[in-house]
Order: C-alpha cells, then structure tokens, then sequence
C-alpha cells in the first residue's frame, strides 16, 4: 500500500496524521489477517454462543413526529439529553445476537466468544429527565408512510443495524435495494410502508477516492469542499427523516478542490500543495451539507463524532480495550481530537440553525443535534475489541489479534442512540 493509501470502508480506523490536531498516524497497511469484504460483508453465522432472553417491548399508543405524544406530556424546561450518566439496566437489550439478522460478523461479539456480557446491562440516563426506552411498535407507527436514512461512513452502518435489530423484533425488513458494494441499501418495512436507508458517503462532499477494494491507494483522494455527494443529495427529497455524520475519513490523506480547481490538500508532502488541514475541509463540508439540508424538508440529525477507545497502543500497533464495565463521570475526557472536531460539529450546526431560524418562522425544526460523543466516550465497554473476530484465543490464549476499539457491539451502547432518536422525534421540541 501507499504511503498514502488506507484501506477503505472496511477498515474500521481510517486515522490519518494531522499537523493541526497532532492526530494520530495511521499505518500504511493493515495487519495480516484482516479481509476487507469479510469485514464488513452483511452475512451473519450462528453458534452455542450466550445469548439474551430479553421481552419484547409492549405496544403503545404513537402520534404525530416531533409533537410531544399523550403518554409522555411536554415537560416544563427543556432538558439536555446528552448530559447525564450510564445506569444499570436489569431488562437488558431489545434484542440479541440470535434474534438478529442484520449484524455484521465482526459485530456480534457475543457470537464471535466474548466471554462477558455485563456491558448489556447498562442504559443512558439524562441528568434532568428519564429517557423511555425505544419502542419498535410506536416508532413503527410514528414511521408510517415516512423515511429515514442514515447518511455517513461505517459507524453510520454501525448504527442503522442496530435500528434494523430492534425494529426486527416486531416486523422483518424486506431488502429493496443494495449497490453493488453492499455500502448503501433500503429496506422497506411493508405493513407500516416505512423505508429505512443507509448511504455510503463518508464525506458527506464529492469525493474521487483512488483506492481497489482492499483499500490500496493509488493517488491520493480528492475531495471537491463546493460540491455535495449527490448519492445522497439527489434523493434528500424523498426522506422525511436523516441522521448525517462525518469526521474520521477527513484525517485521510487529500487534495482539496473548490471551483474544479486545487486549494490545497491535508498531509501530502511531496505534493508542493499548500498544507489547509483536515479541519478546512471538515468545516467547509459540514456548512454545505447543513445549509443545504436547512433548505429542504427533511428533519435533519447531526451526529457528532465518535471516539474510539485504544489502550496501550493504535488499531495498528496493538492497541486493545478490555474494559468491561463504563467509565464514571470524572474518569476519561475527550481526547485532542475528537474536541476539537467536536468543536467545528457544534460551531457549524449552530451557524445553520441560526440562519435556518431567521429564514423560517424563528424557531429551528429541521435540524437536530445528535451530540452522542461524551456519553460514546463512557463506554470503553462496547466494542468488539478483540472479538471482532471468531474465537480469536481459541487456539492460544496469548494470541496477539487487532482490536476493534471503534466500532460497537450488537446488541450493546449504540442501542441507546436509537433510544435518543425516538425521542427526538417523539418531543422535538423539547430539545435541542
């Protein structure tokens, strides 16, 4: 591979140095014995692995989205949901690794042999309010003849599965459409007429990426900062409903382009191109696709960006996280980078709700902050780790296998994503 080069969306960490944030350097290969397709093909296998008995929610009565619902009453003062703590949850997830079919190998820990499973007991709590636990019944009568896509890279595909796991307890989805790299399907759930979508565009902007299938760069990518990917901007119109996220692809090695002509780039020595940083494009790639989306009638969620949680070392340098229980308050902060990428999600996002204010009625409905990274940051419990893989110590205990520190386990925290979107959909009003 390139010195440039990172592997493509099956590499879970697509860190790149950044001479602005002193980010972390990826290696320009991955490890032995990681196949890209295996990855992140959709294909699930079962064993005699621990599995959940959890019920099934029971049905409840829906209303109209972003209107406060009759069982749950607006409150008086809005609350943060993005402040509070984990809590110990007895009833467990919504579903498991067997009642399941939409979770990827390398995510299905409990299958794959991880030998504790106290990281499924736990449940976000906000500081000021209680957060119901999802519904697949009332978000499928809330999703009535409406659609929602998840725009954005693989924590994005991450966190669709886990809607599509919870969902699945109560209507099976019927596969309507997948390109031909299986990165962006729909689904459509019949009986509620309800269409479900994930899109490939790690960028979020037009990006030409140079890369085989197993992620070897041949040149670097360029990414056009004035023009949005029109895999999802063409069919924005049709979505009632999308959940948007970008970040760590940013850190990759780029050309930058605005009027079809270079700017610059991120990390291209050699290239005798002005060095703008990862933080000029994110910038500028988030402003168009908030603005645009501020203009249309979607109601529009941004996802902040999520931190990993490595120990001892990189994806690429044998880092590992063995955590099995969250993280207190006062334990862990945000690393360097994440902040300040956190920063440019909040500074952006308010920029396009203000302007979104003053153009409409004066109160902001179409754009929504998911701000998931601090209660992400509690749960070094979550990931795959090294069970991202099938029984990796089955033939040697000390073996030394790569970690997954990034993505999540299903069942497991990203659940409690889902759990936030409902509600936000349930009470829009009631936060921000």
């Amino acid at each position: 591979m390139s010195r440039h080069g990172l592997p493509s969306d099956s590499n879970p960490f697509p860190f790149y140095k950044n001479s602005h944030f002193l980010v972390k350097f990826a290696a320009s290969f991955l490890l032995f014995g990681i196949a890209c397709r295996l990855l992140f093909s959709d294909s699930v296998m079962f064993s005699s692995s621990p599995v959940l008995t959890p019920p099934l929610p029971s049905s409840q009565p829906s209303s109209i989205a972003l209107i406060p619902t009759e069982e749950e009453p607006e409150q008086a003062e809005k609350c943060d949901l993005f402040a509070g703590e984990w809590v110990p949850d007895p009833s467990g997830p919504n579903y498991t690794n067997r009642s399941c079919l939409h979770i990827q190998e390398h995510q299905n820990c409990m299958r794959n042999g991880r030998p504790d499973s106290g990281y499924l007991y736990w449940r976000w709590k906000p500081s000021g309010c209680d957060l119901p636990k999802f519904n697949p019944r009332k978000f499928l009568k809330l999703m009535r003849n409406k659609s929602l896509a998840f725009i954005g890279d693989s924590i994005s595909r991450n966190h669709v599965q886990s809607l599509l796991c919870i969902l699945s307890q109560v209507e099976r989805a019927v596969e309507v459409y997948s390109d031909k790299e299986d990165k962006s399907k729909r689904w459509l759930f019949q009986s509620h007429n309800f269409t479900l979508s994930v899109i490939w565009a790690p960028f979020l902007i037009k990006a030409d990426i140079f890369e085989d299938n197993n992620g070897v760069s041949s040149k670097e990518t360029h990414l056009h900062l004035d023009k949005l990917d029109l895999k999802w901007a063409e069919q924005y119109d049709s979505f009632d409903y999308a959940v948007i996220a970008g970040g760590k692809w940013f850190l990759k090695t780029a050309v930058y382009l605005e009027n079809d002509e270079v700017a610059g780039c991120h990390y291209c020595p050699g290239l005798n191109l002005t060095e703008l940083g990862m933080d000029f494009a994110y910038r500028k790639a988030l402003s168009l696709a908030l603005d645009f989306a501020s203009k249309h009638r979607a109601v529009m969620f941004l996802r902040t960006t999520t931190p990993d949680h490595f120990e001892n070392g990189e994806w690429f340098s044998g880092g590992t996280c063995n955590r099995t229980v969250p993280f207190g308050e006062g334990e862990v902060d945000v690393g360097e980078l994440d902040r300040a990428m956190r920063g440019i999600e909040l500074e952006e996002f308010d920029k396009a709700a203000a302007a979104a204010a003053v153009v409409g009625s004066g109160e902001n409905v179409g754009l929504k902050l998911l701000d998931t990274t601090r209660l992400s940051l509690l749960r070094p419990d979550g990931h795959p780790g090294a069970y991202m893989q099938f029984q990796p110590f089955a033939k040697d205990k000390d073996a030394k296998v790569q970690n997954d520190c990034l993505h999540w386990c299903l069942p497991g925290p990203i659940d409690s994503w889902n759990d936030l979107v409902m509600e936000m959909i349930s009470n829009g009003g009631l936060y921000r």
